[in-house]
C-alpha cells in the first residue's frame, strides 16, 4: 500500500549502496544522469543539496553531443527496463563513453554484467519509482563520491518521522479537493515543485502543474488576471507556495506580492514552508507532505493510489 511506503520512507536512508566492478570507476569531470520520470528526480534534489555537483540531467533518448570519454553517463532506471534509458546506455558503450548502473534488476543489470559494467543494484521492496526517492539519491552520492551528502543523508532515518505529516497532508487534500493544483517555487527549489506536481500526477491521479518565480512573474501570472469572461476557467485552479526562508530575498518579495494580487483576484493559495535543519530534511518534508496529499486525494475521488494503469497501458502500446 501507498501509505506502508510512505511510512517505511525514511529507513531508506539507513540504506548504504554498494557499486559492484568499482575499480573500473575513477575521478570524472562531470557526470550525466540519464532517467526518466522516478529514476531522475534523485538527481534534481541532489543538486539542491549541493548545487556544484557537476551534474547535468538527461531525460531523452540517446546522448548530448557534448558528453565524452572523460565523462561518466550514469543509466538509472529504477526497473532497469526504462527504453529510453537502454538506448541512452547502447549509445555510451557504441562510443565506448564510461557507465554506471543504477537499477533493481531487468534488462539495465543484464547489461552491466554482459558488459563488465559498474552497477548498484538498489533493493527491490516491490514499491513504484517515485516512491524509492531515498535508495536512489544515495547510490547517486555513492557514484559522485559525496561523502558529506552521504551522511547527511543517513540522518534522516532518525529525524523525518513520516507519520507527522500525515494529517497536514489530510486536510491539504481536503482543500485541494475539486481543483487542479498549482505548485509555485523559487528557482533554487523548482526540483521540489516538480516533485509535488509528480506526486499528484502518479499518486493522487489529478491533474497538476509547476512553475517557478521569478519567470512566472513575466508571463504565467498575467493568465490569472481574473476577468468576467475568464472566471470560469480560473475558478478550477488552487495554488500552493512553497516558501524558503533561504530564497533571494527579492524572490520572497515576488512570492508575498504574487500571493496578495491572487487573493484580491479570489484565487484560492496555500502557503507550504520548506523547513529543515538541513537541505536534506527541508526537501523530504516537504515531499512526505506532498505524499500523504496526495493519498487522501486518491481517496477524495474514489481511486487506487499506488498504481500507474496509463503508464502501464502506454508501455504496452510502444511495445505493440
Amino acid at each position: 500500500m501507498m501509505s506502508d511506503a510512505i511510512k517505511n520512507f525514511p529507513k531508506q536512508f539507513s540504506y548504504k549502496p554498494v557499486i559492484e566492478l568499482t575499480k573500473r570507476l575513477k575521478k570524472f569531470s562531470h557526470y550525466y544522469v540519464i532517467g526518466m520520470g522516478g529514476s531522475h528526480l534523485a538527481a534534481d534534489l541532489a543538486l539542491i543539496w549541493n548545487p556544484k555537483l557537476p551534474l547535468t540531467i538527461v531525460s531523452d533518448y540517446g546522448l548530448p553531443s557534448r558528453v565524452t570519454k572523460k565523462d561518466l553517463v550514469i543509466a538509472s532506471s529504477y526497473s532497469g527496463n526504462t527504453e529510453e534509458i537502454i538506448d541512452g546506455l547502447k549509445i555510451a558503450l557504441k562510443k565506448k563513453i564510461p557507465v554506471v548502473v543504477i537499477a533493481i534488476g531487468g534488462k539495465l543489470i543484464a547489461l552491466s554484467k554482459k558488459h563488465n559494467l559498474p552497477y548498484i543494484q538498489l533493493p527491490n521492496t516491490g514499491i513504484q519509482p517515485r516512491c524509492a526517492l531515498g535508495f536512489s539519491l544515495r547510490a547517486l552520492l555513492k557514484i559522485v563520491r559525496d561523502e558529506r551528502g552521504l551522511r547527511e543523508s543517513a540522518k534522516l532515518t532518525k529525524t523525518l518521522v513520516a507519520t507527522k505529516y500525515e494529517k497536514a497532508g489530510q486536510t491539504l487534500a481536503s482543500k485541494l479537493t475539486g481543483k487542479v493544483p498549482v505548485i509555485y517555487s523559487s528557482q533554487n527549489n523548482l526540483a521540489i515543485a516538480y516533485n509535488w506536481k509528480i506526486k499528484l500526477n502518479e499518486t493522487g491521479k489529478i491533474p497538476a502543474f509547476y512553475n517557478v518565480l521569478p519567470e512566472l512573474n513575466h508571463n504565467e501570472m498575467n493568465g490569472f488576471d481574473v476577468q468576467p469572461t475568464t472566471k470560469q476557467l480560473c475558478d478550477k485552479f488552487h495554488f500552493i507556495f512553497l516558501k524558503d526562508k533561504k530564497d533571494h530575498a527579492r524572490v520572497q518579495k515576488r512570492m508575498s506580492i504574487l500571493e496578495q494580487l491572487y487573493r484580491q483576484r479570489g484565487l484560492p493559495v496555500e502557503i507550504v514552508e520548506l523547513r529543515g535543519k538541513t537541505a536534506f530534511e527541508k526537501m523530504f518534508s516537504s515531499l512526505v507532505l506532498a505524499d500523504w496529499t496526495a493519498v487522501y486525494l486518491a481517496k477524495h475521488y474514489g481511486l487506487e493510489s499506488e498504481q500507474v494503469p496509463m503508464v502501464e497501458k502506454f508501455k504496452k502500446l510502444m511495445n505493440s
